[in-house]
């Protein structure tokens, strides 16, 4: 059964209004406000990082028939088009494909760099982190103990350091872990005969520790507490 013809075919133009970039494309839909943002990798990116809110969208022409439609979108996102850096758009009009093979590479290294730039803003806001950081937790629980086994055995099976890579790992952790930089930095160990061991943070907690008959340093005849 053929698809059926939709009722509105048209020429959009959304612009970011915090960068001024834009993106032309063709639409075709039974609903004129069915909320349509693009298709193409860095208008989607754009919507996806700053929100609808931070764009415009203007519809420029409206067309009878898709066939009429994509041959429009061919004169409009042609290569003078492309090669305007204020444009979002990564492939001619028509329906995609790319103008030569050094447009394809163009193409592909400016969706690699756009999408590192997202990633790399996306972990610097701290709500983000944590957030992420929750999900990832929360699926880690719903695992069985087979699939956390799995995991846990197959994250550096078979693989080595190199010497060079041992030397940056030895560089960075007598940074992080040297005095304050340490969790452990301030603590002490403290055992009570009847209570067993118990570690506190701060000198003055350890003399108070001390005056109230606990002794220091950790006593291994107790289970870890």
């Amino acid at each position: 059964m053929a698809r059926k013809e939709h009722k509105y075919h048209f020429i959009y133009k959304i612009v970011n209004i915090k960068s001024g970039r834009y993106y032309i494309g063709m639409h075709s839909t039974h609903n004129l406000d069915d909320g349509y943002m693009g298709g193409g990798k860095r208008i989607t990116n754009s919507v996806r990082r700053h929100g609808k809110e931070a764009h415009t969208k203007e519809i420029l022409e409206y067309f009878n028939d898709r066939e009429s439609l994509r041959q429009r979108e061919i004169e409009l996102v042609n290569e003078e088009l492309l090669n305007d850096p204020m444009c979002m758009n990564l492939q001619p009009g028509g329906g995609g494909g790319f103008i030569n093979e050094d447009h394809m590479k163009k193409c592909i290294l400016a969706s690699v760099i756009a999408n590192r730039e997202i990633v790399t803003e996306f972990w610097k806001d701290p709500e983000n982190r944590k957030k992420r950081c929750n999900e990832i937790r929360e699926a880690f629980k719903k695992l069985s103990i087979e699939q956390k086994k799995s995991y846990a055995s197959h994250g550096f099976k078979d693989k080595k350091h190199t010497e060079g890579s041992k030397e940056s790992i030895g560089e960075k952790n007598s940074i992080s872990q040297k005095r304050e930089c340490n969790s452990q930095w301030g603590t002490f160990w403290v055992n009570h005969p009847e209570i067993g061991n118990k570690k506190i943070k701060g000198e003055e907690n350890l003399n108070e520790y001390i005056n109230s008959g606990w002794n220091r340093g950790r006593n291994m005849k107790f289970n870890k507490s």
